[in-house]
């Protein structure tokens, strides 16, 4: 029986800053931001998108046009995020009444920084194979947020990635092969009295390449893989060089016939996350949209994901494409991403201090936002969204 990702879609705020014009505003060459990170552009947030609203605007793209019968079979939503908006609530729960989804269901909050969005996913595949009549909606929302002029603003960015699970998926099956680690570390965190993270960002960048190299020997000796037995290697992106870094670091192991494939794949998986920026949970899974969406691959192709969560977890698994995989793939990413509004760098620092940072009084209608699904206001602690539409 196949178990595996049905469809998958994803949104972005519909606003973005250009990174050559953010250089020039802070006194800094471009092309350490277009060449030493392999940034471009960075999805901005209204102050009406929020973890929530973004993670709805997503899954609605998946859900719209199916039948009473198809969203009856959906379980449970499994929201991952760093950007939560309650200590206690689910986001998910939102998610429910938002999308018009059945009472009996579960409606769960998954957190582990960057790597969230892969534990929902695995804990997707186990409730599928045990109960293979029903669907889990997994979304994984973020907004990745580290203040005006930080070390880290250049890695900023927005968005949400939704995908549904199932048997018989559209998409691609999992091969049930995952190895992962875990390591108590403090390269990145966010103290629950603080908005914007802390980060270390060079410590930060040597765990990923650690984590990527420990793991990748123990998934090799354990489903007895090689490099070559891959199409393509998929990375979490925090900022693009990352994946390049990644890979580096087993370019011996990779057979010369294979190398320009496995680089043409490489950047083809890059090519959305270099306009949207960082995405924490979701970034690995735009980086399969980008790859599927900007390459032509084969029915069954085997596909290594790269999962990475600071604080630190890890993980790899695989994916094998199925044949028809780019119907799989929902809306139109590329025409979202180019139909984005420019904002100038005074416009961004203005978006980026409106941003609510707590729970008092706000009303939130604003010219910038056309999405779907929005934030209105908060009110008495409460946030309150709606329907544009």
């Amino acid at each position: 029986m196949e178990i595996g990702i049905d469809q998958i879609s994803f949104f972005t705020p519909n606003l973005y800053l250009d990174l050559t014009e953010l250089a020039e505003k802070r006194g800094v060459d471009p092309n350490k931001y277009l060449v030493g990170i392999g940034q471009e552009k960075q999805s901005i947030v209204p102050p009406t998108q929020d973890s929530v609203s973004m993670a709805a605007n997503a899954a609605s793209i998946l859900l719209e046009q199916k039948s009473t019968e198809f969203l009856n079979s959906i379980d449970e939503i499994l929201f991952a995020s760093e950007s939560g908006i309650d200590n206690s609530k689910s986001g998910a729960v939102y998610l429910q009444k938002l999308l018009n989804l059945k009472k009996n269901m579960r409606a769960i909050e998954i957190k582990q920084a960057c790597y969230g969005g892969t534990f929902a996913l695995m804990t997707a595949f186990d409730y599928v194979k045990l109960h293979p009549n029903k669907r889990i909606l997994v979304v994984a929302s973020d907004i990745a947020r580290y203040g005006l002029k930080s070390a880290g603003e250049v890695t900023q960015g927005a968005g949400a990635v939704a995908m549904l699970v199932s048997t018989q998926p559209r998409l691609a099956s999992y091969n049930w092969d995952s190895v992962f680690q875990s390591e108590d570390l403090l390269d990145f965190w966010r103290p629950l009295d603080q908005s914007e993270a802390l980060v270390f960002g060079k410590m930060s960048q040597e765990i990923y390449e650690k984590f990527f190299y420990e793991i990748w020997q123990t998934y090799s000796q354990k489903n007895l893989k090689k490099v070559s037995d891959f199409a393509a290697f998929v990375f979490h992106l925090p900022f693009t060089k990352m994946g390049k870094k990644a890979l580096d670091q087993i370019n011996d192991q990779i057979d010369e016939s294979k190398k320009d494939q496995l680089e043409k794949n490489r950047l083809a998986g890059q090519i959305y996350n270099r306009k949207v920026g960082n995405l924490y949970t979701g970034s690995l899974y735009l980086s399969l949209i980008s790859l599927l969406k900007n390459n032509i691959l084969k029915n069954n192709d085997r596909i290594a994901m790269f999962s990475y969560g600071s604080g630190a977890e890890g993980e790899l698994y695989s994916l094998s494409l199925a044949a028809d995989y780019r119907q799989a793939i929902l809306g139109d990413p590329a025409q979202m991403i180019a139909s984005r509004r420019k904002v100038s760098v005074d416009e961004y620092e203005g978006l980026f201090r409106a941003f609510p940072e707590d729970s008092e009084d706000h009303e939130l209608t604003n010219s910038y936002d056309s999405s779907h699904f929005q934030l209105k206001r908060i009110k008495d602690h409460q946030r309150i969204y709606g329907d544009n539409f």
